[in-house]
């Protein structure tokens, strides 16, 4: 499932469960469950932590950096192998 991107004060769904950690986020996506995380208002910790929680398998993701964030998770599907890269380059010596 495509990660989705919610901003602060956006009205919520029952249908999302929030985590508080990556293990237990780890733990409610082995379950099956939508999980939800509310990310640091700080860019640096906001990008740090989405990477952490996609990896995870974490799918909905409250934050004020929407396009900053947007990159971050893109790039942890592609480390993941959930997705193909943008731009694949080889370099030749």
């Amino acid at each position: 499932m495509s990660p989705a991107l919610v901003s602060p004060g956006a009205p919520s769904t029952l249908a999302w469960t929030e985590a508080h950690s990556p293990a237990e986020a780890r733990t409610l996506v082995q379950d099956g469950a939508t999980v939800l995380v509310s990310l640091p208002p700080q860019l640096d910790a906001a990008l740090a932590a989405a990477a952490i929680y996609r990896w995870e398998g974490v799918t909905v993701f409250v934050t004020e950096h929407t396009d900053q964030v947007r990159l971050a998770l893109d790039m942890a599907d592609s480390l993941a192998g959930r997705r193909p890269p943008a731009l694949t380059r080889r370099g030749l010596a």
